[in-house]
């Protein structure tokens, strides 16, 4: 690729093999035509979306095992995809999102690795509200509270785009920030429980926590 260079890896979620193509480490940046700079992106956040986290293998790993039921899903933050490929591979109606001016070209070039046809992919800024996006059951990101403004800004996407029985997920590996996000939630009504699936063994793993937003009234 130019600018930059890139490597294949294989993950396992539910049994199945997944391939994804990102790139090859974490010093890697390309921005010839200046569109991440645009997007507010800046040179040490550049290369953030085309890593393989553990907490996107946690967030992967609960798609494979949720219940589809019909739901119109979306997910936030989706770098290099692998929760959505996941969904595609189960047939689900997913829509993946993100702000990087690469992330759908590597989203599709792994669509393809994984012989799935396109994913339905929206440049989403979160502070950015968008009337053609639509409302969604299942709202989905993974290691995407990472900044103080994070919070705030994710619990307005929801008030824009869940709906009022809407399903929110969270792989969050604790980089300090989901308390704001759940205050905001559970001012909307929503109720919180967490579950600590094993995030790897990476600093901090032990503050990982699966996040499941939703308001009472639906929890039956």
């Amino acid at each position: 690729m130019p600018g930059y260079a890139t490597r294949n890896l294989t993950v396992q979620v539910g049994g199945h093999d997944y391939r994804l193509r990102m790139l090859s480490d974490k010093q890697q940046y390309a921005d010839r035509d200046g569109l991440a700079h645009r997007a507010g992106i800046s040179s040490a956040q550049w290369c953030l979306f085309g890593q393989h986290w553990p907490a996107g293998q946690v967030l992967a790993q609960a798609m494979s095992e949720i219940e589809l039921g019909g739901r119109r899903i979306l997910e936030l933050g989706c770098g290099l995809g692998l929760s959505s490929l996941v969904l595609k591979h189960r047939g689900a109606d997913i829509t993946a999102s993100d702000h990087h001016p690469l992330a759908n070209e590597f989203l599709q070039h792994n669509a393809i690795l994984n012989g799935l046809s396109p994913i339905c992919y929206r440049d989403l800024p979160w502070t950015a509200p968008d009337a053609t996006l639509g409302r969604f059951d299942l709202i989905i990101g993974s290691d995407i509270l990472y900044e103080r403004d994070h919070g705030v800004q994710l619990a307005a996407v929801m008030l824009r785009h869940a709906h009022p029985d809407a399903l929110v997920m969270i792989a969050d590996p604790g980089r300090g920030q989901r308390g704001g996000f759940t205050r905001s939630m559970l001012e909307q009504g929503y109720l919180c429980c967490e579950r600590s699936p094993d995030f790897g063994e990476h600093r901090g793993a032990s503050r990982g926590r699966l996040l499941s937003y939703r308001r009472p009234s639906k929890l039956n």
